[in-house]
């Protein structure tokens, strides 16, 4: 059936509705990560200074992202959406007005919080309204941000800082924002909660600071290594307050986020593969722009360009790796997709400043399209068989492995990275010496990809009496 069945029109409806929004908070992240050199010399600011305009971003979605699951249950999936997209269009306002740096940095921390719980409520929203069916293809539909953030935000963000002023970075939110608003109230159902629970105050003082540390802990080992006090004690701590929420939600009947899901082995398997991807493929996203700039000698606008070919892949690889996951399973499309990431990974570990441009970029159209065929399947296998109030713990738990995982691959890579440019080999040699790493990971996590379920028909059942068992059961 996973063959010919269509999306029903409501599920795209909500899709469509929820990526007009989503869109906003994807090209946020990309855009200002290309401009922190031109913020520091508009602000008269030190670039370490400037720098916390994205780890600030980055702390605050980390904060929020565990409050998502109550609040979700306690107000409902679309009021929640809906006042997340005001949070986040008041910090795009405050950031484009902002006349230092203190006051760029506070405005990134409320537009963290916006798109903090934003990102895991338009997943939750999207899963529910699939009620369990064509996974796949659903998650296709809602990563189209994930996938034309890459592609698009170098360019705009080299484009804005080329010819207009920096402020126009976040005041091209605005009518993204004003769109979604409007579009979710018109057109998203409205969900009212079923019950009203208690915030579960002390796992929320665990869990997001926890997470926060950790982020907070492996940004800063970026530039200075895993041996510094600067790491080494927010890393500790994360580590302690994290596993201090494991054993107290162990404890209770209705934890803030529900870690008895790991018990379930597509929820699971699918949080593992998404942590240990991070190395694979959000660290070698981090070295191809740096790469293109300092090996190749390109502008980071040029470098945005460059790097299209491998937007363009995904992109073209998504919806095909959406319909053969319900079809096959996740398991050998994620395992393939890892495989052919390790392939086309491979030759920047011998390219240098005369490589074949035409080549390259060849190679990252495929590595493009394995990158699609990674992030659909290991995505949507995590809700394989959840029940409705399942569905949000499930978005927090894969939203943070995702966070962690990549913000980790990143930091591996750069602290490789940076040892490796004071060998004797110079700046390429330490490129290619990260790549070879970079390959390494993705052929791990094609390993690792082999642990998630098969074919979807052998998959594990939902809960008896979901509503995606309903939904079967009555098929």
């Amino acid at each position: 059936m996973a063959d010919t069945e269509r999306i029903d029109p409501k599920v795209l409806r909500t899709a469509g509705v929820l990526i007009c929004g989503g869109l906003a908070v994807i090209f946020d992240t990309t855009i200002v990560g290309v401009a922190l050199h031109s913020l520091a010399a508009d602000l008269h600011t030190t670039v370490a200074t400037v720098q916390w305009v994205a780890t600030a971003y980055l702390l605050a979605l980390g904060i929020t992202v565990p409050l998502s699951t109550w609040a979700t249950a306690r107000f409902g999936g679309k009021r929640l959406w809906l006042f997340s997209l005001l949070v986040f269009l008041a910090g795009s306002v405050a950031a484009a007005l902002a006349w230092n740096a203190p006051a760029l940095i506070a405005a990134r921390v409320l537009q963290g919080l916006g798109g903090g719980l934003m990102m895991p409520v338009m997943t939750t929203l999207v899963g529910r309204a699939a009620g369990g069916r064509l996974l796949g293809r659903v998650t296709a539909l809602i990563s189209l941000p994930a996938v034309l953030g890459p592609i698009l935000g170098p360019l705009l963000g080299g484009l804005i800082l080329t010819h207009l002023s920096w402020r126009w970075m976040f005041w091209i939110n605005i009518p993204l924002c004003v769109a979604g608003f409007v579009l979710a109230a018109r057109f998203l159902e409205r969900d009212e909660p079923d019950s009203r629970p208690r915030l579960d105050v002390a796992g929320l003082a665990l869990l997001a600071p926890g997470v926060a540390a950790l982020l907070f802990g492996l940004s800063e080992a970026s530039d200075g290594g895993f041996g510094h006090p600067t790491v080494l004690v927010p890393l500790a701590a994360g580590a302690a307050l994290v596993t201090g929420f494991v054993l107290y939600a162990a404890r209770r009947t209705e934890p803030l986020v529900d870690l008895r899901l790991l018990a379930h082995r597509p929820t699971s398997a699918g949080s593992a593969v998404l942590f240990f991807s991070g190395f694979a493929l959000y660290g070698a996203l981090f070295l191809l722009p740096l790469f293109y700039q300092q090996v190749r000698g390109t502008s980071a606008l040029d470098a945005g360009i460059a790097l299209i070919p491998q937007g363009v892949g995904t992109l073209l690889s998504r919806s095909i790796a959406g319909r053969l996951t319900d079809r096959a399973g996740a398991r050998i499309v994620a395992v393939t997709g890892f495989v052919v990431v390790a392939a086309a990974t491979l030759p920047f570990a011998f390219a240098d400043a005369q490589a074949s441009p035409w080549l390259l970029g060849g190679v990252l159209l495929l590595r493009g399209i394995g990158l699609g065929a990674v992030t659909v399947p290991v995505m949507a296998v995590a809700y394989l068989g959840l029940g409705r109030e399942q569905v949000a713990h499930a978005s927090a738990l894969v939203r943070i492995a995702q966070q962690i995982g990549g913000s980790f691959g990143t930091a591996v890579l750069a602290v490789l990275l940076q040892s490796a440019t004071t060998g004797a080999g110079g700046l390429t040699a330490a490129f290619q010496w990260s790549f070879w790493w970079a390959t390494g990971f993705a052929v791990l996590a094609a390993l690792l990809a082999l642990a998630l379920p098969g074919r979807a028909a052998t998959a594990p059942a939902a809960p008896e009496g979901s509503p995606a068992e309903e939904v079967r059961a009555a098929a």
